[in-house]
């Protein structure tokens, strides 16, 4: 009994370090060097997602790096029903880990001109919903509108970002009330959750003191009072 469990111990110590391993694959990163030569991080945020491959390759770049991200985190989960179906904990701390390696992933550790070791990472949006997805794959198909409708409306990727783990509590909640998943997939959300809001906290200053960068509908409106406030009477 004992070694059953230790074995048990031991495969899921090394799923959930496979995990992050995925996780950790910086496909911005990769996609950025090879489109312009560039290293994403000395770039804008120096994030190695989808919004800061955008800025420093353009939206087939940025598209290619979030379809990646996306099937890097659903990856994890699969692996994880395959491997032990009936734990689904396991499910969940699978795609935890693959945003976390996302956020701070071990192959673009570089140290600093003062010494320090500093690891970058993404912020976790694109990992999170494909983690969301492998736990349920339809959750794409409500997750992928509604951060683009923030994206848009709103204007704010960060809060687009912010809000996807919110959206996948209440969507798990919702399966697990009627039956479709698990009650422990709830716990997904908020894990996800607390790792994005530490990775954006420059973000939520920058929100707070009014200085966050706009896109979408806000950047277009910002973009047009500046050519009408700049034009001559």
């Amino acid at each position: 009994m004992e070694a059953n469990i230790g074995i048990l111990a031991l495969r899921a110590a090394w799923l959930l370090a496979l995990s992050y391993f995925i996780g950790a694959i910086p496909f911005g990163y990769i996609i950025v060097k090879w489109r312009t030569g560039e290293d994403v991080r000395f770039v804008e945020s120096g994030r190695t997602g989808t919004t800061n491959t955008f800025r420093a390759a353009g939206w087939w770049a940025a598209l290619l790096t979030a379809v990646l991200d996306l099937l890097k985190g659903a990856s994890t989960v699969w692996v994880a029903k395959f491997v032990f179906p009936s734990l689904p904990l396991l499910h969940v701390l699978a795609g935890v880990m693959a945003v976390i390696g996302h956020n701070h992933s071990i192959f673009t550790i570089e140290r600093t001109p003062d010494g320090k070791v500093r690891i970058w990472g993404g912020a976790g949006g694109a990992p999170c919903v494909g983690a969301a997805m492998g736990l349920w794959w339809p959750a794409i198909l409500v997750l992928v509108p509604w951060g683009a409708a923030i994206w848009f409306f709103v204007g704010y990727a960060s809060v687009a970002t912010m809000t996807l783990p919110l959206v996948t509590t209440v969507l798990m909640a919702i399966l697990a009330w009627a039956e479709k998943v698990p009650w422990v997939y709830v716990l997904y959300g908020p894990l996800a959750q607390g790792l994005i809001l530490w990775a954006l906290r420059p973000n939520i200053r920058r929100l707070l003191n009014g200085t966050e960068r706009a896109v979408g509908l806000r950047a277009w409106r910002q973009k047009r009072l500046a050519r009408s406030t700049s034009s001559p009477n």
